[in-house]
């Protein structure tokens, strides 16, 4: 990866203040007889602007025009990234890539190696590289790793501790000890227990009473299987998943299983421990097999009042609608915790599909789109066996409902 770019002095990066620059930059070129031509810094920002924006502008970027072809006009990409990052927020920068993916047909040039060193890493820069991964050249293959080991590092900073704490603190540690190793003693409920041998004298606290945690159970107290959608539509959510299942799976008391589908199912869980090979383990596009999916995580259920299925699904079912009810119906009555995640994603509401989620709202099988903020929240909700819907709804989650 190449190092953070040079700072510019502050007065370079500055947003223009003349108004007519701004409704400049907002309208393009055909509003230089109103607004008048830009010079400077300002002309600079509005080229960036005009390569992704503007038909002129996308020709110099390799979208038409170019005689070199896509290894002529992978430099000026290049340094169009590294004008996007010097004169726009990084928020503002996953936006206009993502827009460049679309309108720019830059899955291609993302198989040039000093693009990748140019980009602003996030969530959607992994998708394409994970949908890419089969056909990335070997000498872009370390960078294109490097960019996925970086941002899934972040998420992990970010995600990992939220979700093990959520988790950790929902797990049933009813059963106490009363004499317990110092390692096992629950110091808060100690003091609470024991506040009446208050020495003033001393102030402190002299416990007659130790109360521990109970005996760490040699079996996991939850199974998880979480059941993902791998589908182009669905990619920011397989990178989330990944993260969060690979964080429950260093739990002890947790079992977590990870499976992967489209129209064919590959478990994935032997690759948890690592969540990048993981996601280039993952083949993102084609059909979706939504019943032959569930129906081999139902193979993995061995304690059902213990187990919680998490899909993870826009919904849209390939397979065999008819048999994905009937087993939805067998799970839940066995006790199974049935969970459908529309997504899985900062990306505001999903497209899916509303009479599906209804039918599985009908069974018992809560539905709704769920951030990556919220999740922790949820698996503590599952783990102590409340309402999941009511749960979704207090955290202001829209649920679907069942058909009338």
């Amino acid at each position: 990866m190449s190092a953070n770019p040079t700072p510019i002095d502050e007065e370079e990066t500055l947003p223009p203040t003349d108004r007519l620059q701004r409704w400049r930059l907002v309208l393009g070129s055909e509003a230089n007889a109103s607004c008048g031509a830009i010079e400077g810094r300002v002309r600079e920002i509005d080229q960036a602007l005009a390569a992704l924006y503007e038909a002129d502008g996308r020709r110099g970027l390799g979208q038409g025009g170019q005689r070199g072809g896509r290894g002529d006009s992978a430099p000026s990409v290049a340094r169009w990234l590294g004008d996007i990052r010097k004169y726009f927020p990084s928020q503002v920068v996953q936006v206009m890539q993502r827009d460049a993916m679309e309108r720019l047909n830059l899955r291609q040039m993302l198989l040039q190696p000093e693009m990748l060193e140019n980009a602003q890493p996030d969530v959607h820069l992994v998708a394409n590289l994970v949908a890419l991964a089969s056909v990335i050249p070997a000498g872009t293959k370390d960078t294109a790793r490097a960019v996925v080991r970086k941002v899934v590092d972040e998420l992990m900073k970010k995600l990992e501790e939220p979700m093990r704490s959520a988790v950790s603190g929902a797990l049933n540690r009813s059963q106490r000890n009363r004499r317990p190793r110092h390692s096992e003693i629950d110091w808060h409920r100690t003091i609470r227990a024991n506040l009446r041998h208050w020495q003033p004298e001393y102030r402190t606290v002299v416990p007659q009473t130790l109360v521990g945690y109970g005996r760490k159970a040699r079996q996991p107290q939850r199974e998880v299987i979480l059941c993902i959608d791998q589908s182009g539509s669905m990619a920011a959510s397989v990178v989330y998943s990944s993260i969060f299942g690979a964080v429950m799976a260093s739990l002890p008391a947790v079992s977590t299983k990870l499976v992967v589908f489209d129209t064919a199912v590959v478990d994935m869980t032997e690759q948890l421990q690592d969540p990048v090979d993981l996601l280039f383990g993952v083949q993102l596009g084609g059909g979706t097999d939504i019943n032959g999916a569930v129906g081999y995580c139902q193979t993995l259920v061995r304690e059902p009042r213990n187990t919680i299925l998490i899909l993870i699904s826009d919904l849209y079912e390939g397979g065999v609608e008819d048999g994905l009810l009937r087993r939805a119906h067998q799970l839940v009555e066995a006790g199974v915790q049935f969970i459908a995640l529309l997504a899985l994603s900062d990306e505001g509401a999903p497209s899916y599909d509303r009479d599906l989620a209804a039918k599985l709202a009908a069974l018992g099988v809560p539905s709704f789109a769920c951030t990556p903020d919220a999740f922790p929240g949820l698996m503590a909700a599952a783990i102590k066996r409340e309402d999941v819907s009511t749960w979704a709804a207090g955290q202001g989650l829209k649920t679907s409902r069942a058909a009338p």
